[in-house]
């Protein structure tokens, strides 16, 4: 089994847990000549695809790599400048390595923010009462399964697209919330998961799943 991430909202759709577990990293290398095809500006920091595309390399991906030197933000680790060596074209052809970067914390709370409405609306077009909203999406890249418990706290999964049904492992993340967060002195209902029992029995439990293919996932 291969889990991604782990989400888990609130009763009110807030985020106040996530954990990236096994994100896959994706990344495209290839040699350029000049002039460059690709438009790059610095954006947050990086240097950022902001115009054309490429053999999988698409606008937003960042800059990651120039002849096998890794770029940190927008300096290589000899010092130089991404973007003045970029501008030279005597270092023409060049070979560029580009990635997706890895969503932040404020997009993450906005994604998760954005389930809360999408499962209500759900509920609401189901013909049958008592909808119990999204359960499981699935798209050509993951898989999503959702948990909503009585009390209304959503545990949501995203992994594989090949992988098969997820309930046990919900399930077993569900116990490690009530045994490990509930069960904290200092933990306050609707607040953002800061317990470490709570990190540690839940990253061991991916780890098992995605070791053994995944707690009975049936």
């Amino acid at each position: 089994m291969t889990i991604y991430c782990v989400f888990i909202l609130s009763k009110s759709g807030s985020l106040i847990y996530q954990l990236d577990h096994n994100m896959p990293t994706i990344e495209h290398e290839k040699t350029f000549s000049y002039p460059l095809e690709l438009k790059l500006e610095v954006q947050n920091r990086n240097v950022t695809v902001v115009y054309g595309q490429r053999d999988g390399i698409k606008v937003g991906h960042i800059l990651t790599a120039v002849n096998g030197i890794k770029v940190t933000n927008t300096q290589l680790d000899d010092q130089r400048d991404a973007m003045q060596v970029l501008s030279d074209p005597t270092n023409f052809p060049i070979s560029l390595k580009f990635t997706r970067p890895r969503l932040t914390t404020n997009e993450k709370i906005f994604q998760a923010s954005m389930f809360y409405p999408l499962y209500m609306m759900a509920c609401q077009l189901s013909p049958e009462p008592r909808s119990s909203g999204i359960e499981v999406l699935t798209a050509d890249t993951f898989r999503m399964q959702c948990l909503q418990t009585l009390t209304g706290i959503k545990f949501m999964v995203v992994a594989d697209h090949q992988q098969g049904p997820l309930n046990a492992l919900l399930h077993r993340i569900y116990e490690i919330y009530a045994d490990y967060a509930l069960k904290n002195p200092f933990y306050s209902l609707e607040m953002p998961i800061r317990c470490e029992l709570f990190d540690e029995h839940l990253k061991s439990t991916l780890d098992a799943a995605g070791k053994s293919s995944g707690l009975n996932t049936a």
